[in-house]
Parts: structure tokens; sequence; C-alpha cells
């Protein structure tokens, strides 16, 4: 995969996580089978280095958990995190108002 599409996939793969730690704790394992039912497969060596930077970057926090015997680290959005999606969001419904073609609509299909 050309690294330019690899940039932007990993782009819509930042905005995802964003969207699901402002409304849940997420953690890598579970986000990883979020974004395989949405077509991203990820490997733990891109996913776990990017929830990593997403809060060095300080738009995620995270707490350690112990979960059957496995400590598992919770992430969730913060104050900023919350802001940055916010700032995105109208930015991406204009895009995708660009980008993806319109679907036909009864009133305008063609009469057989």
């Amino acid at each position: 995969m050309p690294d330019t599409i690899r940039d932007i996939l990993l782009a819509f793969v930042r905005v995802h996580i964003l969207h699901h730690a402002v409304s849940e704790r997420i953690y890598g394992s579970g986000m990883a089978e979020e974004l395989a039912r949405h077509g991203y497969k990820l490997s733990p060596g891109t996913l776990y280095p990017l929830l990593h930077r997403l809060e060095e970057e300080g738009l995620l926090v995270s707490e350690s958990e112990v979960v059957k015997g496995k400590v598992r680290r919770y992430y969730t959005a913060t104050a900023s995190g919350k802001r940055a999606l916010k700032a995105v969001q109208p930015r991406l419904a204009e895009l995708l108002s660009e980008a993806l073609p319109e679907k036909p609509t009864h009133a305008t299909r063609h009469p057989k």
C-alpha cells in the first residue's frame, strides 16, 4: 500500500479511536476488533503506538486495570480529545458530502 493511502487511513483510524474514546472506555484489542469490523486491519505494532501517541499528545488518558488476571490499559478521551473530535467533525462531514457520490433516490431514477 502506498504511504499516502496508509497515512490517510491512519488519520481515519485516529478519528475513529477518538470517536469511541469520547463515548466509552476503550482498550487495544477491543478497538482492534471494532476497527476490523470497518475493514481496518491493524497490527498491534501499529495500533498500540498510535494509542500511546494519542495519549502523549494529550488527546487520550489511560488507566490500567486487572481483568481476568491480566493488566488491561483503558483509554478515554481528554477534554482536548473531545475538542479535537468536535473540531474535525464539520470538516469530515463536508469532505464526505463532496467526496462520496450521491446515491440515486426514487425521484431521480430514470423511467423504464
